[in-house]
């Protein structure tokens, strides 16, 4: 009887994929790596030397002014932080350089986060004659020291009236290069041009794809540029010393000026309480809204 030989063609085998070595070369997709010892050392030292400064503003604030001066320093707290919050702000009218301050402090950030995100935007994505040329000149206002516009700018808010009014603060500062400067870099990558396109296409105008567009991709730089602008805004104190006054309607900088004056010398314990004073505000607002800043930030740190 013959036999008969299979012809159906044998099935590929795969090859064998050797295991990974123990020990070594381990897969850490998933794994949690924790701080050793010598982070939370170099963190701690970090927090000591940025939180000193403050802390011993705390300390400077509730002792006499003698005692300030004296060598050593004092390192612990004194039984006069109150009374000298209460001489603070009653030597000078802190309520209301606090309202100025706020004022001022937030007119400028939103105007300069508004108009430097419109204008960055411009440079970033809108094709125009002249953009390079005109974004070269933006930045380099950036190399012009901020002394050489003092008295031409002095001059024209003498001839509006505008002396010792809170206007002559707030106009000057409505954008900054620097605000124009950064939104722009941050647009260039961050905003694909195919996404505003496609809002054309769909019929949207001009307005509207900045607010439905532009702002929601803008919203991290445009925390952290609303941020930078509010704090360089309320520590300003070159201008405000100039446009306004201290019996007038002065911001927490200028009233800070006329603080802890004596006849023969100065008190550096109110000086450094009214400091500790204008320093408060500004703590609470991190304090309250650090959470979402930093979520501001971190939201367009990761890319798909």
């Amino acid at each position: 009887m013959a036999r008969t030989l299979d012809t159906t063609p044998a099935e590929p085998t795969a090859p064998a994929v050797p295991a990974p070595p123990r020990g070594r070369f381990r897969p850490s997709a998933g794994r949690q790596h924790h701080a050793g010892p010598l982070t939370y050392v170099l963190l701690a030292a970090a927090a000591f030397v940025s939180l000193f400064p403050l802390y011993w503003n705390v300390v400077a604030a509730s002792h006499t002014g003698e005692r300030v001066v004296e060598a050593p320093a004092p390192l612990l707290p004194g039984p006069r932080l109150l009374d000298n919050l209460a001489f603070a702000w009653d030597q000078v009218d802190m309520g209301e350089a606090l309202i100025n301050t706020t004022i001022v402090a937030s007119l400028v950030a939103l105007s300069t986060v508004l108009f430097s995100t419109l204008a960055g935007f411009a440079f970033a994505k809108l094709p125009f004659r002249g953009r390079t040329m005109l974004l070269s000149l933006v930045v380099a206002t950036m190399t012009i020291p901020p002394q050489l516009s003092v008295i031409p700018l002095y001059r024209i808010i003498t001839d509006l009236g505008w002396v010792d009014q809170l206007q002559s603060v707030v106009l000057p500062s409505l954008v900054a290069a620097f605000g124009v400067f950064f939104m722009r870099q941050f647009l260039v990558e961050a905003l694909p041009v195919e996404l505003v396109e496609a809002a054309r296409m769909d019929g949207a105008h001009s307005l509207r794809i900045i607010w439905h567009v532009v702002f929601p991709v803008a919203r991290p730089a445009m925390a952290v540029l609303g941020m930078l602008v509010f704090v360089q805004s309320w520590n300003d104190f070159f201008w405000p010393f100039i446009a306004l006054t201290p019996d007038g309607s002065p911001t927490l900088q200028v009233a800070l000026a006329g603080l802890g004056a004596g006849n023969h010398s100065v008190d550096h314990a109110i000086v450094l309480t009214g400091a500790l004073i204008s320093t408060v505000p500004l703590l609470l607002v991190f304090a309250f809204l650090g959470k979402h800043i930093v979520g501001g930030i971190t939201a367009g740190a990761v890319k798909s």
